[in-house]
């Protein structure tokens, strides 16, 4: 009877543990990475979330809790949210100012994508690089320079200005540091869609007029309400632009209001407004983010049935 002999064993490599191998393997799972990433989220997000939280505080301590109320919202006769005159009329004064800034802002800047995108040459490839430079400028050298425009160069006689500090100014301000957002938007999606949906509907007898409006308008939908979106965010939280060109105490926003306010005594009515514009914000990033996702689906459905049937 023959035996078998079993094959040699093979040596194993000797096998580091401890942080040492830890780091030298590959196939980590990325610890590190993700106390990071939680740390952030958490710094970031806890103080917001405390700040709502004391705003259905039933005193008036911003540190103490001392039971569920909403007092600071409409129940105290004078001080809060909704029954302080002051507050109410900041509230509406930055939903206002938000509001027009999405509605010059973004045709004026959708309009301004498609000039530099149909005309080639240097003076459109300047107009970009501008847009693009507002993003560099700090916003307190534009309000500024704003500022100056309105009180200085636009006075016509002392005193008398051509377009006087308030809202009117806090508009002009406001759409001309927004109107970067929605051209930048605007023409990264003209750069994704290219030429060839309009050329193709004017071949099948559109005119440009009809191409622009029937054909590129809904397929830029997307980017035109991803950047009104983010107009409307950014207009409802901005502070510097608004406190330079404020004029009247009824042309100060919710976010001029809190920063007085927070640097005296304030009241857990201010924390309320603040969730105000919170919510506010997050509702609209949510339906924009809906209908966004809406009009990508029946473009995306569109086109495979357009080139379905080819």
């Amino acid at each position: 009877m023959s035996s078998v002999t079993a094959p040699p064993a093979i040596p194993r490599k000797h096998v580091l543990h401890g942080p040492i191998h830890w780091f030298k393997n590959p196939w980590r799972r990325p610890r590190f990475l993700q106390a990071a990433t939680f740390g952030y989220l958490a710094w970031s997000i806890l103080p917001v979330f405390i700040a709502v939280l004391f705003s259905f505080n039933s005193g008036r301590s911003r540190s103490t809790w001392q039971g569920f109320s909403l007092r600071w919202w409409y129940q105290d006769e004078f001080d809060s949210l909704w029954t302080d005159v002051a507050l109410r009329s900041a509230m509406f004064q930055t939903f206002r100012l938000a509001t027009a800034t999405v509605l010059l802002a973004v045709p004026i800047g959708t309009a301004f994508a498609l000039g530099i995108d149909r005309w080639h040459g240097r003076l459109p490839r300047t107009a970009d690089f501008t847009m693009l430079l507002q993003f560099v400028v700090p916003e307190l050298i534009l309000s500024i320079a704003l500022f100056l425009l309105f009180t200085k160069l636009l006075e016509m006689s002392p005193g008398n200005l051509l377009i006087p500090l308030g809202t009117g100014a806090q508009i002009i301000g406001l759409t001309t540091f927004q109107l970067a957002y929605a051209v930048i938007i605007v023409r990264a999606r003209l750069l994704s869609i290219g030429p060839e949906y309009e050329e193709a509907a004017m071949d099948l007898g559109a005119t440009p007029g009809q191409a622009l409006c029937r054909v590129l308008l809904p397929l830029l939908a997307p980017a035109i309400m991803a950047s009104a979106v983010l107009v409307f965010a950014d207009a409802v939280d901005n502070f510097v632009t608004v406190r330079y060109l404020s004029g009247p105490a009824s042309s100060e926003p919710l976010s001029v209001k809190i920063y007085s306010a927070a640097r005296s005594s304030p009241t857990p009515a201010v924390n309320a407004a603040a969730t105000v514009m919170l919510i506010t914000t997050l509702l609209v990033i949510g339906v924009g983010w809906v209908f966004s996702r809406r009009w990508s689906r029946g473009q995306k459905t569109d086109a495979a049935a357009f080139t379905g049937g080819i």
